[in-house]
């Protein structure tokens, strides 16, 4: 136990990865319980954190400042140790510069080396295991011992007074949400397909349907029954829709992180590639279940590049085979 530990996460990347490295503050804090504990994250992950009764700073990295006045923002906090989660090199500089003495990263660079960084090795992803687990390796590197690797959201009373008024519109009905986009970071079905789904889903009777997009595509809106309660809100307001939530579709993109993190059950679409499988992606804490093509179609069908993926054809993922699988998540009719 060091009570006088002052420690910064810098974890400078999206949303998902942010999520996935919730757990290294409890962790921290269960191991040190005096504990300083910070983050640097860019400003439209901030809102993760907030309400989060394991942290007491955000740090928000904003590339395009000055390195100097970004050093001296980091300075002032006097911290012991960083932990950075994403090799940058820029990150790395400005942690060295800011005095922090004790630097433990992941991946091993040379700009790393030079700066007397501690290294955690991923070793090519063997054996292969959750993000969140390569995450809180770093904290095993320190010497601290980990319990859980879940990952969590907070919401303030009042947050979850507006989560629980949601719900009270539907009482009786499972809250379902589908999240056609996914950024281009994973394969995906075509947005024909997620119409095809999200119709059907709407048509039951048992179910209040919301397609969750903050910028639905056009083929998904103005469908009959259908809520849109994210176009143009924050990423914040977001979160508090999200956890409304009795399961959310989607394939591996940022809100099954937040949605996973608050606890909301998830039903997603992967590919089984190491890159993308869902051993290394999927939510953790919650209650999850994959959608997975046949083996035999990876086999045949393979583009090579992920993003090039659309499920397409015999053996892959469509509406039905969505369906079928979510009746293991909720009552079928």
């Amino acid at each position: 136990m060091n009570d006088n530990l002052r420690i910064l996460i810098a974890r400078t990347d999206r949303i998902g990865d942010v999520v996935l490295s919730t757990a290294i503050p409890r962790e921290i804090k269960r191991n040190n319980p005096k504990a300083f504990v910070a983050v640097l994250v860019k400003e439209y992950t901030k809102d993760i954190f907030l309400e989060n009764p394991n942290i007491d700073e955000i740090v928000v990295y904003n590339p395009q400042e000055s390195f100097l006045k970004t050093v001296l923002a980091i300075r002032k906090f006097n911290f012991s140790d960083a932990i950075t989660l994403l090799p940058d090199k820029r990150i790395n500089w400005l942690l060295f510069y800011a005095g922090i003495k004790t630097r433990t990263v992941n991946g091993f660079k040379f700009y790393q080396f030079i700066t007397n960084s501690k290294s955690v090795f991923r070793r090519k992803y063997k054996p292969l295991k959750s993000e969140a687990e390569y995450c809180l390796d770093t904290i095993r590197k320190l010497g601290m011992n980990v319990e859980s690797n879940a990952s969590e959201i907070h919401l303030s009373s009042d947050e979850k007074k507006i989560s629980e008024s949601i719900r009270g519109k539907y009482l009786g009905k499972s809250l379902i949400g589908v999240h056609a986009s996914s950024g281009s970071s994973a394969p995906n079905m075509k947005t024909a397909e997620y119409v095809k789904l999200v119709k059907q889903l709407a048509a039951k009777p048992d179910i209040q349907l919301f397609v969750t997009d903050n910028n639905p595509r056009e083929e998904l809106l103005n469908i009959e029954g259908v809520v849109y309660p994210n176009i143009g809100k924050t990423l914040r307001e977001s979160i508090i829709n999200f956890s409304a939530l009795d399961v959310l579709i989607s394939a591996s993109t940022g809100p099954m992180h937040l949605s996973g993190a608050l606890k909301v059950a998830t039903l997603s679409l992967f590919c089984p590639m190491t890159a993308c499988s869902p051993i290394l992606w999927g939510p953790m804490g919650n209650k999850v279940k994959y959608v997975i093509p046949d083996k035999e179609y990876c086999l045949k069908k393979c583009p090579g590049d992920p993003k090039k993926c659309f499920f397409e054809g015999d053996g892959g993922i469509n509406s039905e085979k969505v369906l079928n699988e979510l009746k293991e998540l909720i009552p079928s009719d």
